[in-house]
């Protein structure tokens, strides 16, 4: 993984400038949602403007996409998804075979049986790689691909084939991922560029601080942005209601604890404090600030006075789910897509027992929460092989599948089937939106639209048709719109086998032996002494050249990203 962002990250940099003058040389960009960075350099779309168009005389002819040429030539493609959870198939429901109809392509899908990893591994050994291939950004098998030279560069294939491709590729995320070569061969999902942050005011975050709704209104619905207000609220909590439907209450939830800490303990509590990620130009050491040493003492006395229970400590996600299905946590720091199912259940046995976000958490200046969002490497990334027999079908079905009008086809459906114009917005009908709630596998069955087939599902681009998640979740997704923000600069990945990531691995474990012991510290004399002693094996393992190397990433990620 690291081996392949390390690629990444170093060899897209000589295009990074490059996309905005693509933006400025495009003849449509309708469908386009780049970021404006500027550039020197011959940018993929420039060349595109040089490319002959498809239809007219002359370059300022409008580009017709590839796909609308050839769909009454039927083909088949393989499509290999490296996940062995996906299964959807192709051909089915209604919006795989109105692809199938509109491009004239038919997918197989290869999906692995069991680990991932092996699978895609012989596949590369044995050179069988099915035409499509879509992964991991973060697979080490991305860089490992291009290096071998098993996938065609899209932008050229583009070039060739369908310079519609050009038109409808998002320009920052294709600088971001161009390699040092000049070119790109894998193109993102899920990706936010920083530009989609000023342009959307309804991006959202998983990351929450929830309360039992129930017992939380019981107790007078008390301000818990502070150590005390917080303290205080637990007792009452666990005084008024010891039991839920004759179980114990467990006051405080969190994440489940693993070899390198805990994520609601550790990260989402430094983005509640806005610990910021960075200092006077340098990457901060988030974990020694003095606000997160600040609650985590506060959490320690909780602990000492028997309000940490030892579930939290011990307890495996499947263990969790049920409890949180049970209602059972009072509070917790918690991703909140991860509870999305239990919380279904809570909300049919009884609404007012969901868990519902409230303002938790906040530094000693009341700051504002500072929650990321999705960033700009996104999920996964989509490739061609050059196994492929068919190329310049393979980049047309993408170029499709990254258009608005594909878009359109896999988040909402076909118009006047499974969505309407209603006021000018296209909107989901309302007996397809009822299945899709209910029964999510029917709906898949019968339609096969809200992201079923998600490899190149635009998030940014949906924000325009999306409707207001519906209750229960509704609330906890809406509450963290004001406080989402880009953290892509900071997503830095040091090279695996590097002095660095040695170091990094070493305080990341030493963390993760060291956190349960401050929770569970006796007094703050002993949470002190276990703090100094875990900052200074952190000195000893060489903590500022990770640092002074994560600076270096951070600057070169900025910069590819057009940011100061």
């Amino acid at each position: 993984m690291k081996k392949s962002y390390r690629k990444l990250l170093s060899l897209a940099l000589v295009f990074v400038l490059v996309l905005g003058l693509a933006a400025c040389g495009k003849n449509n960009s309708k469908t386009t949602k780049g970021n404006d960075a500027t550039g020197e350099t011959t940018t993929p779309e420039a060349t595109a403007t040089e490319a002959p168009a498809e239809t007219g005389t002359d370059n300022t002819a409008e580009v017709v996409p590839g796909w609308q040429q050839h769909a009454s030539e039927k083909v088949d493609l393989t499509w290999y998804i490296n996940f062995s959870w996906f299964t959807t198939p192709w051909g089915e429901n209604l919006i795989s075979k109105t692809i199938t109809e509109e491009t004239g392509v038919n997918i197989e899908f290869v999906v692995p049986a069991g680990n991932e990893a092996e699978k895609l591994n012989s596949l590369i050994a044995s050179d069988s790689l099915p035409d499509l291939v879509t992964l991991g950004w973060w697979e080490p098998q991305v860089g490992d691909m291009i290096e071998d030279g098993m996938v065609y560069a899209l932008d050229e294939l583009a070039k060739e084939y369908d310079p519609y491709w050009f038109d409808v590729a998002d320009s920052g995320r294709v600088g971001w991922f161009t390699q040092e070569d000049g070119h790109i061969y894998g193109y993102p999902n899920s990706s936010f560029s920083p530009a989609d942050y000023e342009k959307y005011d309804n991006i959202s975050s998983n990351q929450t601080f929830l309360v039992r709704k129930d017992i939380y209104e019981a107790i007078g619905s008390p301000d818990m942005t502070t150590p005390e207000g917080f303290k205080a609220a637990v007792k009452a909590a666990k005084e008024k209601y010891p039991e839920v439907n004759g179980q114990t209450l467990i006051p405080v939830g969190a994440h489940e604890f693993g070899a390198t800490g805990n994520t609601s303990f550790d990260q989402y509590l430094s983005n509640f404090l806005a610990i910021p990620y960075e200092k006077d130009g340098k990457f901060y050491d988030r974990y020694t600030d003095p606000e997160l040493v600040r609650w985590l003492k506060a959490f320690r006395e909780l602990g000492a006075e028997g309000y940490l229970a030892d579930d939290i400590f011990i307890d495996k996600r499947a263990q969790m789910e049920e409890k949180i299905a049970q209602g059972r946590y009072f509070c917790m720091l918690y991703q909140r897509t991860d509870l999305a199912e239990q919380e279904k259940i809570l909300y049919a046995n009884d609404p007012n027992s969901i868990y519902i976000a409230v303002d938790g958490p906040k530094n000693s200046k009341g700051d504002a929460y500072t929650l990321p969002g999705t960033g700009i490497n996104g999920w996964t990334v989509t490739m061609i092989s050059k196994n492929c027999e068919n190329p310049d079908r393979a980049i047309q079905l993408c170029s499709y599948l990254m258009s608005e009008h594909g878009q359109l086809m896999t988040w909402l459906g076909v118009e006047g089937v499974t969505w309407d114009y209603v006021n000018d917005v296209a909107t989901m009908k309302p007996e397809v939106r009822e299945l899709l709630t209910k029964d999510r596998a029917a709906y898949d069955k019968q339609y096969g639209a809200d992201s079923a087939y998600w490899m190149f599902q635009d998030n940014a681009m949906a924000l325009k048709w999306a409707v207001e998640t519906p209750e229960p979740l509704g609330q906890m997704e809406r509450w963290t719109y004001p406080y989402v923000m880009t953290t892509s600069q900071y997503d830095v990945t040091l090279a695996t086998g590097s002095d660095e990531a040695d170091i990094q691995s070493k305080v990341d474990n030493e963390w993760g032996i060291v956190l349960p012991k401050l929770l569970l510290a006796s007094s703050e004399q002993e949470f002190d002494s276990i703090w100094s002693d875990f900052i200074k094996k952190r000195d000893d393992f060489g903590i500022s050249k990770v640092l002074d190397t994560k600076t270096e990433l951070m600057n070169k990620a900025k910069a590819k990203l057009g940011l100061k």
